[in-house]
């Protein structure tokens, strides 16, 4: 499909990357408050809404990889710097392989959490998605731990991201950095 590695990402391709890095944490900070927020009368409803943004929340990141995976298989990506050191080039593919995997399966599990659990998952309080899985609490439990797992594995991969990001931009001084946030050209 792809002809050659063009120079920069696209304005899509930013955009998709700047508003699934804030989805993400709004996900995580909707569900901290989440737990939180104490189960009582004059909260409940909080509750119910909190949970339900972290779900349209990681619905939206799942749409968000199926665009981008799109643009990447039809546009490509910028090629790696070729002036990284062996070591560094397999981090930067494989953390970049790590975010892909989890932005596909974190959601992907949330929504089959969700269906185990017996509940409906309601995108934007409009649509209501299928449900992946019958009802089954010993599934949901199970799927609820490694819906957390992987969680604070994706907090880990982002941290290992920005840290590389900043690495460019601070140490390599290099152009890395600004592919993604355009401002920053020198």
């Amino acid at each position: 499909m792809k002809t050659k590695s063009p120079s920069n990402y696209n304005a899509l391709q930013i955009s998709v990357h700047w508003l699934t890095a804030l989805l993400i944490l709004a996900a995580f900070i909707l569900v901290w408050t989440f737990d939180n927020t104490p189960l009582a009368p004059d909260t409940f409803k909080l509750k119910l809404q909190l949970i339900a943004w972290h779900k349209w929340a990681g619905i939206t990141v799942l749409m968000l990889f199926a665009i981008r995976l799109a643009c990447k298989l039809v546009r490509g990506t910028p090629a790696i710097d070729p002036n990284l050191k062996p070591i560094e080039r397999k981090m930067a593919v494989g953390v970049h392989h790590l975010l892909y995997l989890l932005m596909f399966a974190l959601p992907l599990i949330g929504w089959a959490l969700t269906s185990a659990k017996g509940y409906p998952v309601m995108l934007y309080g409009v649509w209501q998605l299928p449900d992946l899985v019958a009802k089954n609490e010993d599934l949901a439990h199970t799927l609820k731990e490694i819906h957390e797992v992987l969680a604070y594995g994706l907090l880990a991969i982002v941290g290992l991201h920005i840290a590389g990001a900043l690495k460019h931009y601070v140490i390599d001084k290099d152009g890395t950095l600004a592919r993604m946030i355009p401002f920053l050209k020198r």
